[in-house]
């Protein structure tokens, strides 16, 4: 809904279809006058004079819009194709990775905001003065994409990521994720090779170098992008539980904290200066970042209790907003609660790779529903298992 928003204020015509439409899609759709009159599909609404279908990942390869589509020959691109199409002629930055991805984006779009620089993007999570989660405009030369390495589509299996075409690449890190659909260790790390590969002779590839797994892939790959390597910047924690950066003479107080989200921040701040920014700039506008919804998200603050929702569901993720926690409230007590609701985090096979991903938490709480995994037609699991 975030695309078919972009397009109308574009000047577009654009319609669409689903088979459930939740909120605040179904009121920003509304308030824009693209809301379906009716939910369900309609194969008799596509016609021969549409320009073009963006198929989104959700809808099956059986779907009767879409066969309608096919068989009348149409233009039909998944989400990541279309984007592409629409800033192939711009600089595109992708940013990739099993965790931070978010963060990172956030970030840039963030600093970018705050010196008045026009640019494309494409965000996975609302972010404070950013009226949606993805914006097109004609003028603007620069597109920062969240590189997602899920499949583009039902009938498009490739990675997102793969088919923006980065001009400038980040990977945070990775780890193993989307079982469903990358079964082995091996085939999910190759989706990273092949996105560091493509990158050209004339662009950037920026990776974490603390990231183990993406060390040994950046050592192994024949890639040939320029390569930037960042890392933890020098950094305290002041006596009101606030991360200080030092840069230089200079020291810059955050609103985000953990090795993680520094980390995260000096890959931003890279691009940035690719961009044509100087670190000044970078870290003076960052100061007022905030974090994007969901991302260590500060819900409540009272003398002697803090709490915090973060997205976090893969192991990896786990592992660095527990750490981040103790690392800020060194003489809190922590409760750490997570749902195991994705494909990954519910199969039986993968479990394992969550061992000692809530060491750090005083008190682990761990959820799961059974009836999420009879939705997800997979293998039940039990609380001995877990």
């Amino acid at each position: 809904h975030n695309l078919a928003l972009a397009l109308v204020s574009k000047g577009y015509t654009v319609t669409g279809s689903d088979d459930e439409i939740y909120e605040p899609s179904r009121s920003r759709l509304k308030k824009a006058g693209i809301l379906p009159a009716e939910i369900g599909w309609f194969p008799e609404k596509i016609n021969p004079k549409l320009d073009a279908i963006v198929l989104g990942m959700h809808a099956r390869a059986d779907n009767p819009e879409l066969l309608r589509a096919q068989e009348l020959g149409l233009k039909i691109y998944s989400y990541p194709e279309f984007l592409y199409e629409q800033t192939k002629n711009k600089k595109r930055i992708v940013i990739g990775g099993s965790h931070g991805k978010t963060t990172v984006t956030s970030m840039i779009m963030h600093v970018l905001k705050t010196q008045e620089i026009g640019f494309d993007y494409l965000v996975g999570s609302q972010l404070k003065g950013f009226e949606r989660m993805a914006h097109l405009d004609n003028k603007n030369k620069i597109a920062v994409f969240e590189g997602d390495e899920y499949l583009a589509s039902p009938i498009d299996r490739r990675p997102k990521f793969h088919l923006y075409k980065a001009g400038i690449g980040l990977i945070t890190g990775i780890s193993w994720d989307h079982i469903n659909v990358f079964p082995t260790y091996e085939n999910y790390v190759e989706q990273f090779r092949i996105f560091a590969h493509d990158i050209p002779e004339t662009g950037h590839l920026i990776y974490c170098a603390h990231d183990a797994e993406l060390m040994k892939m950046v050592q192994t790959t024949r890639i040939g992008a320029y390569l930037v390597s960042y890392g933890i910047p020098e950094n305290y924690v002041n006596n009101t539980m606030q991360t200080v950066v030092k840069a230089g003479e200079k020291e810059y107080t955050l609103n985000v904290f953990g090795n993680h989200n520094l980390m995260n921040l000096e890959g931003a701040r890279h691009v940035c200066q690719l961009l044509g920014m100087d670190s000044h700039d970078f870290y003076k506008a960052i100061q007022s970042f905030e974090g994007a919804a969901r991302r260590l998200e500060l819900v409540h603050r009272a003398p002697n209790f803090i709490a915090y929702r973060d997205f976090a569901h893969s192991p990896s993720k786990l592992r660095a907003t527990t750490n981040a926690i103790k690392n800020q409230y060194k003489n809190y007590r922590m409760v750490a609660c997570m749902e195991l609701h994705t494909f990954s985090s519910l199969n039986e096979n993968f479990l394992g790779e969550y061992r000692n991903s809530f060491d750090e938490a005083d008190v682990p709480v761990v959820y799961f529903n059974p009836q999420t995994i009879a939705h997800k037609k997979l293998k039940p699991i039990s609380e001995q298992q877990v």
